[in-house]
């Protein structure tokens, strides 16, 4: 979860640090600290809370000047946000400043240990072991790299280590597994951080790390290894936005321009994917197609947004290629003893492409011999790695925490992989996928629209700042958009809310509804499925007939709706399986502005995190 940045040159590495740590703060705001190498030894600040603590402290108290040093800004896990957890960690020399990533699960018998030899640890942090592991093993190896490698052979479980020490002040050590880690390549200088939005302003050519590496950065190089000391191949590659794509822009908030983005990032994910002869190009999908014609199972592994972007890949996945389709919680599924074999495609979905849970159910997967395809949107990231295939999203960078624009993109990717299959299998003629392909490149213009048209949405949100609980049901592919709507509401305001499919709401739900509750209803165009809309126009009656307050998200046309809407929220007319990409924008902006209206933090909202790396 947390943001971690290194860096070893010519600048002042406190500023060059502090300012990395403010582009990942969206990744952990419990507390921030950072530790500068500095007349022969080390020097740092660290405070719990926000990164405005940590600014405040060293504008009050500088540190001494110095062109090496490491920064965090964490999300708590073991132990609470508090000025001794916070990061870096010292061993009892104070030679040693170490900043972590992830979680140490055999922490406890090594604490152990090192209090038998009779180290002092000051926190209650899994961190703070390995800072006097690696002054242990610095007095021996005498170097640092050597250590770290002595020390990640010594722990279990998911984690990411930059560390100093004050011996080798041009000297900038990092190791990772199963946690991001990225190095960025500068001119006499050198970057280490959790994502490459940390120095996007310096450089934006960068190295992918690999899992069990350790990497040594100086001014003039860096030298990668495994853990066991052999040198090991790295990948270069060059990031194709600036710094620019991860500022406000003029908005209040990140989530704001994000949701102002989606347009874009839609025809982002679109372009170059139909060729001059009207044939899907994948191009990023390197599965042969003689192994896809073989697929008699597709998989979608996902957690969160994205697990609500799969349930409605199910739909179309189902539809366009006839294959049976699954849509599972990574972090529920290879407990399970799910079925998979060669045959079977799994689509696993995150937008960072470090979601732990998700990289585990990859893992997982492949041990049983399944082809896999990421969608994600995170050039470089673990999860594109490891499959057998990746279609990146092209969204751009997105800072807060809430996700907006990759829910849009990742939907995207979902209708272009489900029409690639189809492509591939023959399920559909080519006329049929060129029509959807238009259907899909005239979104960007409709999510302006919506867009253009928010204002009473916002309205009835500060309307609504007061109420405790928000209900949100729908059908079809209408009913993942009503989870996705109720978690938006969750994340950002605080409130109980929560999406139910239309058809249950008689199986139990319906005992929630009392007088005056607002109850959001997504209900799908009365063309070509009309059975859909009648049921769904039934159940706002029902609803309504019990005193709820109905906000109903229905298409432009439809008149069958207004005589039982409190509230009516047009957006254009669309297919009933590419609805949840106009449908789904109200509910992001009407989260966003309730929050905003009961005093909430939107880009950071309480106890959570952009990248989730632990399970």
């Amino acid at each position: 979860m947390c943001g971690i940045v290194g860096y070893v040159g010519g600048q002042s590495a406190q500023d060059v640090v502090v300012a990395g740590l403010k582009r990942l703060e969206y990744r952990g705001y419990d507390s921030a600290g950072v530790a500068v190498l500095a007349d022969g030894g080390l020097a740092g600040a660290k405070k719990a809370g926000k990164l405005l603590n940590l600014e405040k402290e060293l504008k009050d108290r500088p540190l001494p000047a110095g062109n090496t040093g490491i920064g965090h800004t964490r999300w708590a896990t073991h132990g609470g946000p508090t000025d001794a957890n916070a990061h870096p960690h010292l061993d009892n020399a104070g030679r040693v400043a170490v900043v972590h990533n992830g979680i140490i699960e055999n922490f406890a018998a090594l604490r152990e240990e090192l209090a038998g030899r009779g180290h002092e640890l000051a926190s209650e942090t899994d961190t703070e072991v390995v800072a006097h592991l690696l002054a242990e093993a610095h007095s021996s190896a005498g170097d640092l790299a050597e250590a770290m490698r002595q020390v990640c052979r010594q722990l279990r479980g998911a984690f990411t280590l930059v560390a100093v020490h004050a011996d080798e002040p041009g000297t900038v050590v990092g190791a990772r597994r199963n946690s991001p880690l990225v190095v960025g390549v500068g001119e006499g200088e050198m970057f280490l951080a959790s994502d490459v939005a940390a120095f996007i302003a310096h450089t934006r050519d960068a190295v992918e790390l690999g899992q069990d590496q350790v990497v040594e950065l100086r001014r003039d190089g860096v030298t990668v290894t495994g853990f066991d000391g052999r040198p090991a191949e790295v990948h270069a590659y060059h990031v194709d936005w600036d710094t620019s794509a991860a500022e406000k822009g003029g908005y209040a908030s990140f989530m704001l321009k994000e949701i102002a983005d989606q347009p874009k990032a839609v025809a982002d994910t679109l372009l170059g994917r139909i060729d001059a002869s009207g044939t899907l190009r994948l191009d990023e999908v390197r599965i042969p197609p003689s192994e896809l014609r073989e697929v008699d199972k597709v998989v979608i592994v996902a957690c969160g947004t994205a697990f609500h972007a799969g349930m409605i890949a199910k739909y179309a996945i189902e539809h366009v290629t006839r294959l049976p389709c699954e849509t599972e919680l990574a972090s529920e599924f290879r407990y399970r003893d799910p079925i998979l074999d060669r045959h079977t495609l799994v689509v696993a979905i995150s937008q960072s492409g470090e979601t732990m849970d998700t990289l585990m159910a990859l893992r997982h997967a492949r041990e049983q011999g399944a082809k896999v395809l990421a969608i994600c949107n995170t050039n470089g990231s673990t999860i594109p790695r490891e499959s057998d295939a990746v279609l990146y999203t092209h969204a751009g960078p997105e800072v807060a925490v809430a996700s907006t624009k990759a829910f849009l993109t990742q939907l995207v990717a979902c209708y272009l992989v489900a029409l690639y299959l189809g492509q591939i299998r023959g399920t559909k003629w080519g006329d049929e996928i060129r029509t959807v392909v238009r259907q899909l490149s005239e979104v960007p213009r409709q999510v302006e629209q919506v867009l253009g048209t928010m204002e009473p949405v916002r309205a009835l949100a500060r309307s609504l700042a007061h109420r405790d609980t928000v209900l949100f049901v729908g059908r079809h592919v209408g009913y993942p958009v009503a989870l996705e709507g109720a978690l938006k509401l969750k994340e950002l305001a605080y409130m109980h809310a929560e999406g139910f499919a239309a058809g249950e709401l008689k199986h139990g739900p319906i005992a929630l509804i009392d007088e005056g509750l607002p109850v959001v209803v997504i209900v799908p165009s009365p063309r070509g499925r009309s059975v859909l809309h009648d049921k769904i126009v039934s159940n706002i009656q029902e609803i309504r007939a019990r005193g709820a307050r109905t906000v109903v998200i229905a298409e432009e046309g439809d008149e069958a709706v207004v005589p039982y809407a409190d509230h009516l929220i047009r957006i254009p007319a669309t297919p009933t399986l590419l609805q949840p990409l106009v449908a789904t924008v109200p509910l992001q902006v009407f989260a966003c502005e309730l929050a905003t209206a009961r005093g909430n933090e939107v880009d950071q909202p309480r106890n959570l995190a952009k990248s989730v790396t632990v399970e």
